[in-house]
């Protein structure tokens, strides 16, 4: 799919599309299709999507393709507060 390299590769939650992060940190596009035997498996041209936020570390996608999640590091010597909501869902019916 990648004539120009790749890594950190990462499948839609339908198996229709496949996201990586190419050599320069852009963040690629592929949609693939299969036969349903799995016998043919055929790939479109790559996508660049946008420059990855940062070069390295683990990233991921949501199951739909839509959002991306990536690690920011801080700036040196600050340090940063966040809250995590557990359950939230349940927030809302009250």
């Amino acid at each position: 799919m990648s004539q120009g390299g790749g890594q950190d590769p990462h499948w839609r939650g339908d198996g229709k599309e496949l996201f990586y992060r190419a050599l320069d940190g852009t963040v690629m596009s592929v949609e693939v299709t299969a036969a349903p035997t799995g016998a043919v498996f055929q790939a479109l041209a790559p996508k660049a999507l946008f420059k990855s936020p940062s070069g390295q570390g683990d990233w991921d996608v949501t199951a739909d393709g839509k959002r991306f999640l990536f690690p920011v590091p801080l700036a040196a010597n600050k340090s940063e507060e966040f809250t995590v909501v557990l359950n939230w869902q349940a927030g809302l019916k009250k």
